[in-house]
């Protein structure tokens, strides 16, 4: 990245945390009017940034505002003459979130000198306790026994003979020799773990999560593993014994690939992301970065970014025009809140990639900036309101 890039950036952040100053805002017009620096600028979106998430507004009213920033004569004439009609449609193909883009591109961004009125809409009662999520995990074992997983770890290996930490610690449990032995493993709210199984197959829980498995998946006549919420998968390759992953409303079968399943038991939706080889989802054959999603007899296949799917497994939140609503539901899985709406945010979407570590605070302060809904924080609940 060369100079201008970087000053480019560091402009942005200030941009969207409200704490750029006239000059600098003129600065940093000068150099998107002078520069052809839609990528950097699509860049900035994609990165760990700070507020700039999205507009937060339904398609047609985003289509709506768009023309109307087109049509002013201020767009006009910022507007470099080099972009031709094929950039201001890359824009428009960000979705929501290309109409604020345009509004700052196009010199017409509503800078306001009152710096109150750049502030996040957050009502925070007493200092709250909220943190994210970690390594937590229980393993069930056959005989019903729990095992609750070391939080200074990050993953257990299955073996046919005990079970052991990802670094050689051994927990000293006897696994048994029945190839019928099944266990479970289960994260919580707030929690994430990382299992090898006993072919080879290695797995990432996300929060309040299931996997009940095979204690001697190499052995037995097939590896069939059974799922309840959202999981990344590695499977080993067996060209003899197909890996079967079972959830509430879909059968995936694979060789040996990459891909991840999310199918909650309380979602009425499933989704099956394929990043690398091939699964077959209810007899649906899936190529890598498509996606399929279950809706009840419903079944839609969709090209994806598959790596965004799986965002949170890298310690990522990354969304694209998602409604508010899902959201809320995957910040209450991984912080452990409970989630109220005061008022209807059907229409509400958000664009923006976050940290899964941030703060539960600045998270909410990143929506809130888009004027998308005000929080409150009380103890473990956050109100959500217009």
């Amino acid at each position: 990245m060369n100079e201008e890039n970087y000053i480019i950036q560091h402009l942005l952040e200030k941009y969207a945390n409200g704490k750029i100053s006239k000059e600098e805002y003129d600065k940093l017009l000068s150099y998107l009017n002078e520069y052809d620096t839609l990528d950097d600028v699509e860049l900035f979106m994609d990165k760990d940034w700070k507020s700039l998430d999205g507009y937060p507004l339904p398609h047609s009213k985003s289509a709506d505002i768009f023309q109307a920033i087109v049509e002013d004569p201020l767009y006009s004439q910022s507007i470099p003459r080099h972009r031709n009609k094929t950039s201001i449609n890359k824009l428009w193909k960000w979705g929501a979130a290309a109409a604020a883009i345009v509004l700052m591109i196009g010199g017409v961004q509503l800078y306001n000198q009152n710096e109150s009125s750049l502030k996040p809409a957050r009502e925070l009662g007493q200092k709250h306790e909220i943190v994210a999520g970690g390594n937590k995990a229980t393993i069930t074992l056959a005989n019903g026994e729990q095992i609750v997983l070391s939080e200074n770890q990050n993953g257990i290996v299955i073996d046919d003979e005990q079970l052991t930490y990802n670094d050689g610690t051994v927990l000293g449990v006897p696994q048994g020799s029945s190839a019928t032995l099944t266990q479970t493993i289960s994260t919580p709210k707030g929690g994430t773990y990382q299992i090898t199984l006993s072919d080879g197959t290695k797995v990432w829980l996300n929060a309040a999560t299931s996997l009940t498995y095979s204690a001697h998946m190499g052995t037995s006549k097939k590896r069939l593993v059974k799922l309840d919420g959202e999981a990344y998968f590695e499977v080993a390759k067996d060209i003899k014994k197909p890996f079967v992953v079972e959830s509430k409303t879909q059968t995936v079968e694979v060789l040996g690939t990459h891909f991840n399943v999310n199918s909650y038991s309380e979602e009425s939706i499933s989704r099956t992301t394929l990043l690398e080889g091939s699964v077959k989802v209810n007899n649906t054959l899936l190529k890598p970065n498509q996606q399929v999603v279950l809706h009840g007899n419903k079944t839609q296949i969709l090209n994806v970014d598959a790596e965004r799917m799986i965002a949170w497994k890298n310690g990522k939140f990354i969304f694209k025009s998602e409604s508010l609503e899902s959201i809320m539901l995957k910040l209450s899985r991984w912080y452990d809140v409970e989630v109220i709406y005061k008022g209807d945010f059907t229409d509400k979407v958000f664009t923006g990639s976050i940290s899964r570590y941030d703060d539960i605070s600045e998270i909410l302060d990143k929506i809130s900036f888009t004027k998308a809904a005000k929080f409150k924080i009380e103890g473990r609940r956050i109100i959500v309101m217009l």
